[in-house]
């Protein structure tokens, strides 16, 4: 290992020389980041050229028109959605009625979700029950699942199912209010007001809770606060029962493996409690494996995996603990001087791809945000919210990425090569693989004969970090001896444990057997992880880091003394600083310690082999940055952060020079057009009579295949069929199909596919079903018909029909005459 590592620094001290990089890798030379909290005086400042575009929607209604629309781009982007999360804690001072299933269920037919959509919204939406919405890949795989809920709204059976509830569970309605231990149910909704939708579906349900015979406190606050009082509190305290949040997206994934355990399941420490262990914590065991499997991927087909997220979504909405209401499609500004936007379809116009790629008259690119700076910065449990994220993704190059239409894993700074035998094959570990051991604190060697699912070469494409140190594969052992060791619980004195971090690591660490590196920039990785598309086994075999060792190295001795926590929820119970590299005092408490490595010639267990000078250099650049810059903000981007003002609430980065970086201006120009499918226009009756073949024609652009799906009023799914398209597709549904249908509304939603781009563009209507007209039964015709030459006159026999059964009527008349 010693020789191994010292080779590894020779090489790194030469292999650059050899190589042809990019002069810079952006076209604009600096990005500001301007705070501005009104959305229409920031439509106003980008129409008026003040800015260049605004990292957050504008209300439909100032868009309407040519003219509204002057001197901009418009953007659609739909990655983001509402949703209600509901505390189910059941808690020692009062009574929580929502600790009950059936009552957090019966929120589902409480919120009208068309009115959000057509009116809060302005339209710019679709109503959604899951966390996967219309335009995402995998919707498609649970639409059955989806509309077998049939949730429309109906604050009657609303109110019914929690009344029976309340009542079993020992409450009582006394004078129009739900009493418990002759006390009002008092309820708290937490409602962002920063955000006007969220606002209005906080009023709107706050309203219809009331008028079931609640007392509602409303707490209106922005995200900030929600950090203390929802995600940063215990749930048995009662601080909130229900808060309005919302989603947006860094990428669109095609296979996704995340976002189920993130919105569902306890164990990715995202759900009420957090999983820090001094709060009372949401459980659910079968949630938790079932999505589990997905992350890790424990499935060995497409079919397996698809069964286990429509079983996680069922019992996810089931559960009502978050509840989603819509998914929007959110409309952004850019001004119309400005070039190379890339509208990724799930972060929009946010996308890391937009600086990079955008160009301007000046060199200067201006963008509008709605918050500067909330939460904190950290790359192990910080950068939670989209704000930091926007700015973040052009500071730090990611291993792999998403692309933004295909959702697809393509590779940034890593190119890979993957061997696999499937999911039930093994590859065998080579001698001189190695994994870091928590018992021993080193790196040993795997045990003879050990053996893996699949095995992952990377190429990895070092540039020097921000500070000017040579990235190596040092940050890469680092971050790997990190990840093993803080994602390890080792019992309850295990001091590297984080209540958020430590969890969803430990699902990663499991199915890592070894590495092997093979030279300054080439890696094996060996994991127990299989899955059909071979970008998603690189990309969770992955190895990378988006700081240097030294400064994960101080983080960590800064969590482990007390003084910060790397997550929310760890800070606010141990009631510590969430640890952030941009705030000062944060940058200068890891700066004392980079210079205690010094003063002490620490070199950590993880690069024990490393020499002292090159180790002495790191501590000295990354401390004298931090003077310098009074942030602790070193990584390996096209952007380097310059400044952070919280007085102008401001944001500026400066391009960097560096001539080690990988990438051209332009590099990622491809992404700027997306050609994605689009229904422009649909021919489809209202009505139809039971039993009749319904046709539909839809015109579309850019689609390889058309899908329909026809429910009954009761939700129900009667038929789906897809069918491969050139442009245009006529759709026929057979009488048996409609003959299913209930009287009244039925439900068809149709969907556009493209091979190429993986967001389906879709339309749904409503048609009003009617029994068939009064008629013979067909049997009746058969047996009159049956035997008839063919050539007879069919109009003579049903004349003939017709006099019979007039004539058998005047005959029952008289006789019943007589009779009387």
């Amino acid at each position: 290992m010693k020789k191994l590592l010292v080779l590894l620094l020779a090489v790194c001290s030469i292999a650059l020389y050899g190589c042809v990089y990019a002069e810079k890798g952006t076209y604009v030379d600096t990005v500001r980041f301007i705070q501005y909290l009104d959305e229409n005086t920031a439509l106003e400042e980008v129409r008026n050229g003040n800015l260049d575009m605004y990292y957050y929607r504008i209300s439909a209604d100032r868009l309407e028109g040519v003219q509204a629309r002057d001197g901009l781009n418009v953007y659609d982007s739909t990655g983001g959605s509402y949703s209600i999360l509901v505390n189910p804690a059941e808690s020692d001072d009062r009574f929580n009625p929502f600790h009950i299933k059936d009552v957090r269920f019966a929120l589902n037919y409480l919120v009208d979700r068309k009115l959000v959509v057509n009116e809060l919204m302005g339209g710019f939406g679709s109503p959604t029950i899951s966390y996967y919405g219309p335009h995402d890949p995998e919707y498609l795989t649970i639409i059955g699942q989806l509309e077998s809920f049939n949730f429309k709204y109906n604050p009657k059976l609303a109110q019914d199912i929690i009344s029976t509830a309340l009542t079993e569970n020992g409450a009582m309605m006394s004078d129009g209010l739900w009493m418990f231990d002759d006390m009002p149910i008092e309820i708290t909704m937490f409602i962002r007001s920063d955000d006007p939708v969220r606002k209005a579906i906080g009023e709107i349900l706050s309203s219809k809770l009331q008028d079931i015979g609640f007392v509602v406190k409303k707490d209106f606050g922005d995200l900030n606060k929600a950090f203390v009082v929802v995600y940063g509190s215990d749930p048995a305290d009662l601080k909130w029962n229900l808060y309005t949040e919302g989603w947006a997206r860094s990428a669109f994934v095609r296979y996704d493996s995340v976002g189920l355990g993130q919105m569902y399941s306890p164990w990715f420490s995202n759900m009420p409690g957090f999983n820090d262990p001094s709060y009372w914590n949401y459980t659910h065991d079968e949630l938790d494996s079932i999505t589990q499997k997905i992350y890790t991927g424990e499935f060995e087909s497409e079919k397996e995996r698809a069964g286990l997220i429509q079983n996680a979504i069922v019992l996810g909405i089931k559960e009502s603990v978050r509840i989603f209401l819509a998914s929007k499609t959110d409309q952004y500004v850019a001004n119309d001087s400005i070039n190379g936007v890339v509208n990724d379809f799930g972060a929009g116009v946010p996308s890391r791809f937009t600086p990079i790629n955008s160009r301007s008259m000046d060199g200067e690119l201006v963008i509008g945000v709605k918050q500067i700076y909330q939460g904190a910065w950290n790359p192990v449990m910080g950068l939670s919210d989209s704000y930091s994220n926007h700015i973040w993704g052009v500071i730090a190059d990611p291993a792999t990425f998403k692309h933004p239409f295909t959702g697809e894993t393509f590779p940034v700074r890593a190119s890979w090569n993957v061997k696999t035998n499937g999911p039930d094959g093994a590859i065998s570990l080579p001698e001189e693989a190695i994994m870091w051991d928590v018992e021993s604190q080193k790196w040993q060697r795997v045990a003879t004969g050990s053996k893996a699912t699949s095995m992952v070469t990377f190429d990895l494409q070092f540039s020097n970090w921000h500070n000017g140190q040579k990235m190596d594969m040092n940050d890469i052992l680092y971050a790997l001896y990190f990840t093993k060791e803080w994602g390890t619980h080792t019992g309850e004195n295990d001091r590297t444990f984080d209540t958020e971090f430590t969890p969803r690591a430990s699902q990663i660490v499991d199915t890592i057997i070894g590495i092997n590196q093979i030279d300054h920039n080439t890696i094996q990785v060996y994991v127990d992880y299989w899955h059909f598309d071979e970008g998603e086994i690189a990309d969770w075999a992955s190895l990378w880091s988006v700081v240097p060792w030294e400064i994960t190295a101080a983080m960590e001795e800064a969590v482990l003394d007390g003084k910060v926590s790397f997550s929310r929820s760890g800070a606010t119970s141990k009631n510590v600083n969430w640890l952030s590299l941009l705030v000062p005092n944060d940058a200068h408490m890891l700066q004392g310690y980079v210079d205690g490595f010094m003063t002490k010639k620490y070199i950590p267990a993880a690069i024990a082999d490393a020499d002292w000078d090159y180790v002495a250099n790191r501590y000295e650049s990354s401390t004298e940055w931090i003077k310098e810059h009074n942030h602790a903000v070193i990584s390996n981007g096209p952007f380097r952060l310059d400044s952070y003002s919280p007085e102008s609430r401001t944001i500026t980065l400066r391009a960097s020079s560096d001539d080690t970086y990988p990438f051209a201006a332009g590099h990622w120009s491809n992404f700027e057009e997306a050609g994605h499918p689009k229904i422009t226009n649909v021919q489809i009756s209202d009505t139809i009579q039971k039993g009749n073949i319904l046709d539909i024609d839809v015109d579309t652009n850019g689609a390889t295949s058309v899908l329909y799906f026809l429910s009954a009023a009761d939700g129900s799914l009667i038929s789906s069929k897809e069918s491969t398209i050139k442009g245009n597709a006529k759709i026929t549904i057979p009488g048996s199909d409609t003959r299913q249908l209930r009287v009244g509304a039925n439900d068809i939603k149709i969907f556009a596919v493209s091979e190429d781009v993986l967001r389906p563009d879709f339309y749904s209507t409503s048609i009003l079903v009617s029994e068939r007209s009064a008629e013979l039964p067909d049997a009746t015709i058969n047996d009159i018909t049956d035997g008839i030459d063919p050539d007879y006159d069919i109009g003579f026999l049903v004349l003939a029909v017709i006099l019979a059964i007039t004539l058998a009527a005047i005959l029952v008349i008289l006789v019943r005459k007589r009779l009387a």
